[in-house]
């Protein structure tokens, strides 16, 4: 990925007086995309708990294990809801790597990613990758864009990826559910999620992004139970995401290492 020219990235009103979700990320994992408040919200929270960015690694990890996972299964469509600022692999290199044919189209809100679109649209010849601009708190207007459209058959299975997102929506269970109702039998939901049942400083993480403007909310395991209301769960169900099929060989970190769940499930 090339950095995008400084003078493109003030073209836009990227809002960069404030922190923004992708951005501090971006910074905790070692980014440059980023601006003054969102290493002030990271600094402080990676203060609060300096695990976090193992939590955060941890988090990518699983979301390659889902995606492959998934393409095992037979998947070859995938929309990824708050993809973030690329870094490689990215899913659709993971997913294209053993299913050439794949189609994966991103969706994020952050003006940055937009910039830097084209990192994420190099695949595969036989597959196809878009980027949409939205924001998932407005489903419908997400699920009526054209390049959604062109991209991905809905008459097909889909799987809707959610990765470390929900919590920052408040109405996470009517977001997952709006997302999940177009899509086809056989299509798979995929989250991570964080909770406060797990890493003891995870209300006190809540806290600082939502008091620097990031809203966070905490979900317990009943209510990530609830996001997968009618769907089948997929072995081994709702577990710390550590524990969500390691790799063979791979010692899992411990549930405190980490403070989000992690599920897949499948529509009927």
């Amino acid at each position: 990925m090339s950095d995008a020219p400084r003078d493109r990235i003030t073209s836009v009103d990227l809002q960069t007086n404030r922190p923004h979700s992708a951005r501090v990320y971006d910074y905790i994992m070692g980014g440059k995309d980023n601006f003054a408040p969102d290493r002030e919200t990271a600094a402080k929270v990676l203060a609060d708990w300096p695990g976090l960015r193992t939590s955060m690694l941890a988090n990518r990890a699983c979301m390659h294990r889902m995606a492959r996972h998934l393409t095992g299964l037979g998947v070859r469509q995938f929309v990824d809801i708050g993809t973030g600022i690329p870094s490689s692999p990215n899913l659709h290199q993971v997913v294209q790597e053993s299913a050439p044919d794949a189609r994966v189209v991103y969706v994020d809100n952050d003006l940055i990613v937009l910039l830097h679109a084209r990192a994420l649209l190099t695949g595969t010849p036989e597959g196809r990758i878009a980027y949409i601009q939205a924001d998932m708190r407005t489903p419908e207007a997400l699920l009526s864009d054209a390049t959604l459209h062109e991209v991905i058959d809905f008459s097909q299975p889909v799987a809707l990826t959610l990765i470390a997102m929900l919590q920052f929506v408040e109405d996470a269970q009517g977001v997952v559910e709006s997302l999940l109702e177009p899509l086809a039998p056989g299509s798979h939901l995929a989250i991570t999620i964080p909770t406060g049942e797990l890493a003891p400083e995870s209300e006190r993480l809540a806290r600082e992004y939502t008091e620097r403007g990031i809203p966070m909310y905490l979900r317990g395991r009943a209510e990530v139970e609830r996001l997968f209301s009618g769907l089948e769960l997929l072995d081994p169900g709702i577990v710390p995401m550590p524990n969500w099929h390691p790799a063979p060989g791979e010692r899992p970190l411990p549930d405190t290492a980490t403070n989000m769940y992690a599920a897949v499930g499948r529509k009927p």
